[in-house]
C-alpha cells in the first residue's frame, strides 16, 4: 500500500463502447469517475471551473468504482501513497508518455515541466509536455499536480489552484508537535 512508484497496470488504450459513472464525496469536494467496467478513464473535479456532466449514454454505477473509492480514500486520510488501478486514459502517444513518466514522480515530490521534458527524453518540450499535463484525464492517480514551474511556483491546474495546493499540502510531511 505504500509504494511510491509502480507503474500503473495500464496506461495507454481505448475505453469500450460501455461508460460507467459515479459521483464521489472528497476532501477537495464532488469527483466525477468515469471508467468502460474494468479500467478507469477519468476522475474530474465537479467543483473545479468546468463541471462534467456524464454523456447521455453513461451508466450511472458505482459497483466499477469500488476499488476507486477504496483507494482515493485511502490517499485523502494519508494512507496511500500510490495508485493501484487498471486505466485507460485516452491520449496521443506524447500525451500517454508524459503521463506514465507522471506515475515516476513520488509522493510529497515535486518536478518542473522541463524536468518532466527531459524525463522523457524531449528537453525542448516543456510547453508540449505543460499541454500533455493539463490534458491528463486522470488527476490525483495520475499525479500532475505534482508538477510546478521552473521557478518553484504553482503554475495552472485543471481543477484550480486552490485544489493543486491542497494535493500537494496533503503530501507534505508534517513534524510531529513535540509535547
Amino acid at each position: 500500500m505504500t509504494r511510491t512508484n509502480p507503474a500503473p497496470r495500464d496506461l495507454g488504450g481505448m475505453a469500450g463502447d460501455t461508460c460507467f459513472w459515479h459521483e464521489v464525496d472528497s476532501p477537495l469536494g464532488t469527483l466525477l469517475l468515469a471508467g468502460d467496467g474494468t479500467r478507469l478513464i477519468r476522475v474530474h473535479f465537479q467543483s473545479g471551473p468546468r463541471p462534467l456532466r456524464p454523456e447521455p449514454s453513461w451508466i450511472e454505477s458505482d459497483v466499477p468504482f469500488a476499488a476507486t473509492v477504496r483507494q482515493l480514500a485511502e490517499y485523502f486520510a494519508g494512507h496511500r501513497r500510490a495508485f493501484e488501478l487498471a486505466l485507460a486514459p485516452a491520449g496521443t502517444a506524447f500525451q500517454l508518455r508524459v503521463w506514465r513518466a507522471l506515475c515516476a514522480v513520488p509522493y510529497g515530490a515535486t518536478i518542473s515541466y522541463g524536468e518532466l521534458a527531459r524525463r522523457i527524453g524531449n528537453p525542448r518540450a516543456s510547453r508540449a509536455v505543460g499541454l500533455a499535463n493539463s490534458a491528463n484525464p486522470l488527476p490525483i492517480v495520475v499525479p500532475c499536480h505534482r508538477v510546478i514551474g521552473a521557478n518553484g511556483a504553482l503554475t495552472g491546474f485543471g481543477g484550480g489552484l486552490p485544489i493543486k495546493r491542497a494535493l500537494l499540502a496533503l503530501e507534505t510531511p508534517r513534524p510531529f508537535a513535540l509535547d
